[in-house]
């Protein structure tokens, strides 16, 4: 096992929610990062990113870039397809070439959603969107390269200090409007950027696998869209009275899926980590958007 002093890191789609919180957290950790985005380095181009990773001794990515704009990907396929399927092929090649430990994040979207009790990572996958299904065809094509030493981890319902998301949107919402529609029949679990970051940045030195393994990761908890959307009221001390609608009631270009809770067992053994409730990650977030105190 290298030495984690020896860790030259490449954080792609850097600006992201996932990307702009490990940019955060690095100066706490022991490694050499490179935090690049699609204007300094096209993850599309095979040559450019193998030339990078060589001029730089890369051995770990971490691979935030994304495709992530869900409905819009109904139309916008050929983009899609680019960045979450074709991309991830050509980072598995040059991680596998040049020995590089790949870390790729993927989504709860895989899943069809009709399942009631919470998602393995075994279980079969039947993603209903043109965005889930470039996640999924990126997964399979890293799984099919197979580079040494790598993960993918599927996550939810993402939020952050960072970008545009759930959380903030609400925030802005709960100012202008006395009433708000958020749908109650789609369940899962919100996922704080800043802890999956968190916990990608204190398992790299114990990535070591033949095949490529995949593991779920949110916070923990269950909650409805409209669950959340009344805690971050509350919370914000928000005015805004919420109701709860059913999906139907707000159609969407891509269909979501109406249950995914992702089971975290697997990634809790296998690097005896503890996994922080929902809560406590929207309380950390709204301190730090100054919201609260």
């Amino acid at each position: 096992m290298l030495n984690s002093n020896s860790y030259n890191i490449l954080v792609t789609g850097s600006n992201g929610q996932v990307g702009s919180e490990i940019k955060e957290l690095s100066k706490n950790y022991p490694y050499n990062f490179f935090f690049t985005d699609r204007l300094n380095i096209d993850i599309t181009n095979k040559d450019d990113v193998r030339d990078f990773c060589q001029k730089n001794s890369i051995n770990v990515i971490i691979n935030c870039a994304a495709y992530t704009a869900v409905d819009k990907a109904e139309s916008d396929i050929e983009n899609a397809d680019l960045v979450n399927r074709k991309a991830v092929k050509k980072l598995s090649i040059i991680a596998k070439e040049l020995n590089i430990k790949l870390i790729h994040i993927s989504t709860d979207y895989v899943f069809d959603g009709k399942n009631f009790k919470p998602y393995v990572e075994e279980y079969k996958t039947n993603p209903q969107s043109v965005y889930g299904r470039s996640k999924l065809e990126g997964e399979l094509e890293m799984i099919n390269v197979n580079p040494l030493n790598s993960i993918i981890i599927r996550t939810s319902w993402v939020y952050s200090y960072y970008g545009n998301n759930f959380v903030k949107t609400m925030l802005r919402l709960g100012k202008e409007k006395e009433e708000l529609g958020v749908i109650f029949d789609q369940v899962g679990t919100p996922t704080y950027a800043k802890h999956l970051a968190l916990t990608i940045l204190d398992i790299i030195p114990q990535i070591e696998n033949s095949k490529v393994e995949i593991y779920n990761y949110s916070n923990e908890g269950v909650l409805s869209w409209y669950d959340f959307a009344k805690e971050i009221m509350e919370l914000g001390n928000l005015n805004c009275k919420v109701k709860p609608i059913e999906t139907f009631q707000y159609p969407t270009p891509a269909k979501r899926p109406h249950f995914s809770l992702l089971n975290k067992k697997k990634i809790k053994e296998k690097f005896n980590i503890e996994i922080p409730y929902y809560k406590d990650g929207l309380i950390d977030c709204l301190k730090r958007l100054d919201v609260i105190k």
